[in-house]
């Protein structure tokens, strides 16, 4: 796992945090802000965005995360993950976060930029699958 620096965190708290607000939660009321560190040094955010067909909305770790890679990144850091409590990571969220940064650092922090948790992916998805499972 990489070790963040205290400074690096801090800004990537309140990123998560700041994005926080623009999520669009109307059915759930769980708004999410994410902030993603990628190799290069630049900050992606995300937040999570609902649809009344519920299937068809996403999380915001892989808003930030897609965002980082429609902008030509593949390697990400560290993640900061800001809910109302805390809340971990879904399943699908945690596999694109192993896909991009399989040695990823994730902190969850509360509404009040509290860290909650301080992990890294494998340890949120153990026997992650990866490219190295496939036939190339």
């Amino acid at each position: 796992m990489i070790v963040m620096e205290a400074e690096q965190r801090e800004r990537l708290i309140q990123e998560a945090m700041q994005v926080r607000h623009w999520a669009y939660a109307p059915y759930s009321h769980y708004k999410v802000g994410a902030a993603a560190l990628a190799s290069s040094g630049k900050i992606y955010s995300g937040v999570n965005v609902e649809n009344a067909a519920y299937p068809s909305g996403i999380c915001a770790e892989r808003v930030a995360i897609f965002k980082a890679v429609s902008e030509g990144e593949r390697e990400i850091l560290a993640l900061v993950v800001a809910t109302d409590n805390g809340g971990t990571p879904c399943g699908a969220c945690r596999q694109v976060i192993s896909e991009f940064g399989p040695q990823a650092e994730v902190c969850l922090v509360d509404q009040n930029g509290n860290l909650v948790l301080e992990t890294s992916i494998d340890q949120l998805l153990p026997g992650a699958f990866g490219p190295e499972k496939l036939n190339q």
